[in-house]
């Protein structure tokens, strides 16, 4: 082999086709990240190893210069290499003959600034003469030093899209993708990378382990913008910026004095790019003595500005996921909170117990403090609070409808929300408000309310709490109309009942009396039962006790008629039976739409005396009325048939006498037909059973029957209207 053929021995990777036509971009950063390997060759003379030629190669290798010369020994030549070892196998080659050949042979070649490491792959063959003596050594090698970098930085590159594809956290790809580099590059570098602001107009310090922090710190948050130094200006351009000296560049203008503290005096810039060409960040390459890129150093930055740009990508997909989940979260959160708040706010039919509802549901879970106030009577007054604690509870309710934002929500319907301390007097300070939000209560378009959240301390409203707090305003504003109609509807129920019964047990002559109501389910509704007692001529009372078929307004009708017409004809008819007989022509001659249903009904008189009480009385269709005597408990047998079904009723007058601590009770179905949890109803044995009392008062009687039932049916909501009346002879009877 002449020294002309070495001279054009290229080794290139394979990796690489021959085709360089059609190389992709990919191919020819890896073919300037991998370089040429070159070969190099000498011939070596005698045991001093004279140089006697040697390809341009070769010289090169060494530093070229005045080291391009022949006819000195290697060791004068190179004196670096006495003490790597590398004489030594030049030394046995010329003395045994015999071959040698080095893998992955490490040196450093030069002096000084200019000194580098260098790795080689080569033989060494012995020379001889024709006579077979050994005359010389011929070293023929391979530079690989760009190759093992290159292979050692593409492991690295490796491990780091491994780390990616595990999802490492990004600082920590980036913090080793930097270290890498820096580590492996065969002259000094220092590595960073910038990440770009959302809006991609300005970059924030993403990794640069070997920079100082206070070099880090400055930078932080640049602009992207032209002429903001090299990274400034290449996430602005889009493009790699390249300053080879940071000293006379005018990019680095602003910079200057930052760089020179940091002896920083060139740096090389590449945009990281997302795969829609959005910026990402940028990635820098610092050098401490000026210096313009390589073809190989540009690779390397495009290489792993992609890579960043893989690892970027991921993390902002991975962000992206973890938000949705979170905003997913946040809206099965959000969905719960109204269901249960929902639930909440529908437990209670009183409309202040509603709204009170409503703020403690707020807090802590919408804000720390929460208020609502609503307008009643033309005034409007804070009518629910709510606080961590009471003293703060008591002091936000104390201060009713405080702030000005309360009227002017009121009188546009307008939620309204700040970041800072309503404006006007109120206990701003003392609560450590610093934020609110509030919310208009409406009625089918009409404000009468406002639901006021309060932040404090460094707390702040979140994002989601005006939707929220709006959506939750609205299903209040519902759950507090029906509350509200539900307490006006058992107002006006129980005012209309009030007509229907005694407003007040009258005061008769020798007589207990005590009476006992309860309206069926939630007294939304008026019952048909009903009882009276009243004055009648010559010292003579007038009682009654009846049930009308059915409930609400039409049974209220029908149980004003019979009570009315009762009270009407008392006086000027001779007895009961009598009465009995108008009511039912009453009931009979009433209009339709006033109700067609039945009445039963016990009608009597009673007449005071010195023994006690003479009481006659008329049963049409009621229950049997009780007679209790020397403790037991009998019914009072008596005949007639339903009211306002015939015109002959069929009734008959019984007369009995009630000594002094006899009492007679005269009740409804609702009592004996009361049901336990198995159906079974209580029934008239149970109740003559449980009102077997040796001179009971009146209202030991009611006291005793009530009891009776209730610890029967447990408790719960009734299922029909229960009413008593019971007259009881006192020892002090007289005709007054």
């Amino acid at each position: 082999m002449t020294t002309d053929s070495v001279e054009q021995m290229v080794f290139a990777p394979p990796a690489i086709g021959d085709d360089r036509a059609a190389e992709s971009d990919e191919e020819r950063d890896l073919r300037a990240l991998f370089g040429q390997s070159v070969a190099v060759f000498a011939s070596l003379a005698g045991p001093d190893h004279v140089l006697e030629s040697a390809n341009s190669a070769f010289f090169s290798a060494i530093g070229g210069g005045e080291q391009s010369r022949t006819g000195v020994p290697l060791e004068q030549l190179i004196p670096e290499l006495a003490g790597q070892g590398f004489l030594a196998p030049l030394d046995q080659v010329f003395r045994s003959g015999e071959r040698h050949v080095g893998r992955d042979a490490r040196m450093r070649l030069g002096a000084g600034p200019t000194a580098r490491e260098a790795i080689f792959d080569f033989a060494c063959e012995p020379r001889t003469d024709r006579a077979g003596n050994v005359i010389g050594v011929r070293v023929i090698g391979v530079e690989t030093t760009q190759v093992k970098h290159a292979q050692w930085l593409m492991a690295e590159h490796r491990a780091l899209l491994e780390q990616i594809a595990r999802q490492a956290p990004l600082e920590q790809v980036l913090d080793g993708m930097a270290r890498t580099i820096e580590e492996l590059a065969p002259e000094e570098v220092l590595v960073s990378v910038l990440l770009a602001d959302p809006d991609g107009k300005h970059l924030r310090h993403g990794a640069a382990p070997s920079l100082p922090d206070f070099y880090n710190r400055a930078i932080d948050g640049i602009t992207a913008g032209e002429g903001v130094g090299s990274c400034g200006t290449a996430a602005h351009r889009r493009q790699a910026v390249v300053v080879t000296d940071i000293a006379t560049d005018p990019y680095w203008d602003d910079f200057r004095d930052l760089a020179d503290r940091a002896r920083l005096a060139a740096c090389w810039s590449t945009p990281i790019l997302a795969r829609d060409g959005s910026l990402l960040g940028t990635f820098a390459m610092y050098h401490r003595t000026p210096r313009a890129p390589q073809e190989a150093d540009r690779a390397l930055a495009r290489l792993f500005a992609d890579t960043a740009a893989l690892a970027i990508e991921r993390h902002q997909a991975e962000q992206a996921r973890l938000a949705a989940e979170a905003r997913e979260k946040a809206a099965r959160d959000d969905l719960a909170f109204l269901l249960n708040t929902s639930a909440v706010l529908t437990s209670d039919l009183d409309h202040v117990q509603t709204l009170q509802r409503l703020a403690d549901a707020c807090v802590p879970t919408l804000a720390p403090l929460c208020a609502v106030d609503i307008v009643e009577g033309g005034r409007l007054r804070r009518v629910a609070a709510a606080a961590p604690t009471p003293g703060q509870q008591r002091l936000l309710a104390s201060h009713a409808c405080a702030h000005e934002s309360v009227p002017r929500v009121l009188a546009d319907g307008i939620t309204e929300m700040a970041q800072h301390a309503p404006a006007g007097p109120g206990p701003w300070n003392e609560l450590n408000v610093t934020g609110y939000l509030t919310v208009p209560l409406t009625d089918r378009g009409r404000v009468f309310g406002t639901l006021t959240l309060l932040s404090t301390g460094g707390g702040v409203l979140g994002e989601r709490t005006p939707a929220l707090a709006g959506e939750l305003a609205r299903r209040t504003a519902s759950a507090a109309l029906n509350a509200r109609q539900y307490t006006q509807r058992v107002a006006l129920a129980h005012d209309l009942q009030a007509g229907l019964l005694l407003s007040r047990t009258p005061a008769v002559p020798g007589t207990e009396i005590a009476t006992f109501y309860h309206p069926a389910g939630e007294g939304l509704d008026v019952g048909g039962d009903f009882y009276d007692v009243f004055p009648l001529k010559d010292g003579r009372w007038a009682f009654l006790l009846g049930d009308v078929c059915g409930r609400g307004a039409i049974a209220a009708t029908t149980t004003a008629l019979v009570r009315h017409t009762a009270r009407a004809v008392a006086p000027l008819l001779p007895g009961p039976d009598a009465v009995v007989q108008a009511i039912n022509t009453a009931l009979l001659d009433r209009p339709d739409n006033h109700g067609t249903g039945f009445v039963t009904l016990v009608h009597g008189h009673l007449t005071p005396g010195a023994d006690g009480l003479d009481i006659e009385l008329v049963r049409a269709g009621h229950n049997l009325p009780l007679r209790i005597a020397d403790g037991i408990a009998r019914p009072v047998e008596s005949t007639g048939s339903l009211l306002g079904v015939s015109h002959d009723p069929d009734v008959a007058v019984r007369r009995l006498h009630l000594a002094p601590g006899e009492s007679l009770l005269l009740y409804t179905d609702g009592i004996t037909e009361a049901r336990d949890h198995d159906g079974e109803q209580f029934g008239e044995e149970r109740l003559s059973e449980a009102l077997a009392l040796r001179r009971p008062t009146a209202a030991e009687v009611i006291e005793t029957l009530t009891a009776a039932v209730r610890a029967f049916t447990g408790p719960g909501v009734v299922d029909d209207d229960q009413a008593a009346l019971v007259l009881t002879a006192t020892p002090a009877a007289t005709g007054e």
